[in-house]
């Protein structure tokens, strides 16, 4: 197997970067003037209205070989496993789901060949909510390029690397990590390491952000400077090239008679990052009692009421359990929130079994649900010494909407149809 080089990246979260390719691609003191150097084509992508707040706007300048408004018209095409807001499909439930790893294809498929949606809420039409996807390829996308029109694209790896390039230069992934791929940049996955599965958080509205840290201070949860982007790096490359763009809900594909990801130099905001979750400095309690699973936000995308979000990035990552006199796994909760969640590697605290790497559940609004009872039994009579959970990596998107599933995840075999039995066996309390 051909040995991948090690790329480059530039550190920090919402920075303005500058990158080229070519030394002398980028002009100086002005985006675009009369004659660009090297002759590039100056074109701006934005990410936000153009009267946006200062310190929300995004946007990048890029220079290109050729003007992307340079294509023939788009047409229709299946959009396969692919499902978008609305959902409305199947009608929302209260039950509380789980599901088995999807498997990987049998058949040669790439990243958008291999999308699978499994529930989501709002509209892209509307800009709000989120929609949840599987991903699964074993082939790369060679002369294929993908842009979504409707959301930012959030991908966790579960199983297997991915090498995301995209028209600022490329990220490499691996389980551990996350990437986060503007809306409308267009890029192209590869598979560095063979066959790859993993989720996918598709979200309509505001960009992810770090949220607002308040009594915790300056130096918790994730940082700025473990944000990674790309470097400059470009295709000069010829040749049939298919671009599938998702746009309100379905997509759409067009020809080209060359790559796309010709930007030789850029600079912005508006950019596609990586994070290795191994950086993110969880914070817990020390005495007693149970933290709320909002001391584990990564990242947020803020809805319109102040504290509620339209989706917030939690993850539950290898850490110190050091509090006496308490339960230590959550407890038993209904929240006005829906929350639906991943797992990565190793164990969940709240679940005995079951609930294995890349599986998925959701617990909507309101919905009870909390530790089966082989957990509730060992963390209620265990010694309480000081424990680190290890080789473990779970995640959750919170979410103000309501989780819909779609037909496909409702009837798959992959669906767990007993998941409820996990909570039998609970004794009647008060007797003891």
């Amino acid at each position: 197997m051909r040995k991948i080089q090690p790329l480059k990246y530039q550190s920090g979260f919402g920075n303005t970067f500058s990158s080229e390719a070519l030394r002398g691609a980028l002009p100086v003191g002005q985006n675009s003037p009369q004659r660009t150097p090297k002759g590039l084509y100056a074109e701006v992508l934005s990410g936000t209205a153009f009267t946006a707040p200062r310190a929300e706007n995004q946007s990048t300048w890029l220079y290109k070989l050729r003007p992307s408004a340079m294509q023939p018209p788009f047409k229709r095409m299946d959009n396969g496993l692919l499902r978008s807001g609305p959902f409305d499909e199947e009608a929302a439930s209260p039950n509380r789901l789980r599901w088995n790893p999807l498997p990987l294809p049998q058949k040669p498929a790439d990243f958008i060949a291999g999308l699978a949606t499994l529930a989501g809420s709002g509209d892209p039409a509307a800009q709000s909510g989120i929609a949840v996807h599987i991903y699964r390829a074993n082939r790369s996308m060679t002369d294929r390029v993908f842009a979504n029109a409707d959301g930012e694209m959030m991908f966790v790896p579960q199983q297997g690397s991915l090498r995301l390039a995209t028209e600022l230069g490329a990220l490499d992934v691996a389980p551990g990590q996350i990437a986060v791929v503007p809306r409308g940049m267009k890029f192209k996955l590869g598979l560095p390491g063979g066959p790859v599965r993993g989720y996918l958080c598709e979200n309509y509205a505001a960009p992810f952000r770090l949220p607002e840290l308040g009594p915790i201070g300056a130096q918790g949860l994730a940082q700025k400077r473990d944000f990674l982007a790309p470097v400059a790096a470009f295709e000069d490359k010829g040749g049939r090239h298919e671009l599938v763009v998702k746009f309100l809900g379905n997509l759409w594909a067009t020809e080209l008679g060359a790559s796309p990801l010709d930007v030789v130099a850029w600079h912005g905001n508006y950019v596609p990052y990586r994070y290795d979750l191994a950086r993110f400095m969880a914070i817990n309690t020390v005495s007693f009692d149970h933290c709320d699973p909002s001391i584990f936000t990564v990242l947020t995308s803020p809805s319109g009421q102040p504290g509620v979000a339209n989706c917030d990035f939690v993850i539950f990552p290898p850490r110190w359990m050091v509090a006496e006199h308490t339960f230590r796994p959550p407890w038993f909760h209904r929240n006005v929130m829906s929350e639906l969640m991943g797992l990565v590697r190793g164990v969940y605290d709240a679940k005995a079994e079951g609930f294995l790497p890349g599986g998925v559940s959701i617990h909507n609004c309101m919905s009870a649900h909390g530790p089966d009872a082989a957990t509730w039994d060992k963390a209620s009579h265990g010694e309480l010494n000081p424990h680190k959970q290890e080789d473990t990596l779970a995640f959750m998107w919170e979410s103000r909407y309501v989780f819909r599933p779609t037909s496909f995840a409702l009837a798959t075999k992959e669906r767990q149809q007993d998941y409820d039995n996990v909570w039998n066996g609970f004794r009647k309390s008060g007797s003891e």
